[in-house]
């Protein structure tokens, strides 16, 4: 939760990538009653942020910040956090998918069933049904290779045209995209105006991915997170706040490939 997710001058990204499991002291917190661990450190940013992902709880606070002042924040936020923490222990550990027929995994907010078996190189989606066709399907590790690249010419396919799209909303070109392999920062948009998008979207409703790419191309705008660039959010996209709740939801039901 931070609305200064910056990490640097040059970009601006939708939410903050988790920092490495050993990063930062760990700490506890008193949190209504209850002690919460998390990892502490300072960076170069000018507003304290949170970030509750598989990894726990993490605080980054600028630089002179007071210590009272992020105690108070954990405690004005303590609700929310620990409704996050609760969430991530109900939903458990990251699901990993191997390269088998039966397995399962989200495409565009539904489930498909991976369906391997020996034939010339191909993925194609029939029903729920995502038939995989490989010489040799015993190999797992060339199925989630061949999986994991037509999930990214997919995401592609889909995020390109919705980019065109809110783009032309705000009387501007379609701006050049790249897709990104991470895994909670969904968007980035560089001062260039170039514009990053996690290919993991693929796995969501495409609503929620419709949020990240309004919010993206807002910030070609308000390269900043300004009460302007949150009434550009709101116009293109009315319901973004329901819309940043259910992602960080389905995020955590996101197996790893």
């Amino acid at each position: 939760m931070d609305r200064d997710a910056a990490k640097d001058p040059g970009q601006l990204a939708l939410f903050d990538e988790p920092p490495p499991a050993d990063a930062g002291p760990t700490r506890h917190a008193l949190l209504a009653g209850r002690s919460v661990e998390f990892r502490f450190e300072r960076r170069r940013r000018r507003t304290i942020g949170i970030r509750v992902n598989e990894h726990g709880l993490s605080v980054a606070a600028p630089l002179r910040a007071p210590w009272r002042e992020v105690e108070g924040f954990l405690h004005e936020k303590a609700r929310w956090i620990l409704a996050k923490l609760d969430q991530r222990a109900a939903a458990g550990k990251l699901r990993t998918i191997f390269g088998e027929s039966g397995e399962t995994l989200p495409l565009h907010g539904r489930e498909v069933v991976l369906v391997v078996s020996p034939a010339k190189r191909s993925v194609n989606l029939l029903g729920t049904d995502l038939h995989i066709g490989i010489p040799e399907p015993h190999r797992r590790g060339a199925v989630r290779d061949l999986l994991l690249r037509w999930l990214k010419s997919r995401a592609l396919d889909a995020l390109a045209p919705r980019v065109a799209h809110y783009a032309a909303r705000v009387s501007l070109p379609p701006p050049p995209l790249k897709l990104s392999n991470a895994r909670t920062q969904w968007g980035v948009c560089m001062a260039s105006g170039r514009v990053r998008l996690s290919w993991r979207l693929v796995h969501l409703d495409p609503e929620l991915a419709d949020y990240v790419v309004a919010h993206e191309v807002a910030h070609l705008v308000e390269l900043n997170h300004s009460e302007r660039f949150w009434a550009l959010v709101e116009w293109l996209y009315p319901h973004w706040r329901e819309a940043r709740e259910r992602i960080e939801r389905d995020a955590a039901t996101i197996p790893r490939i």
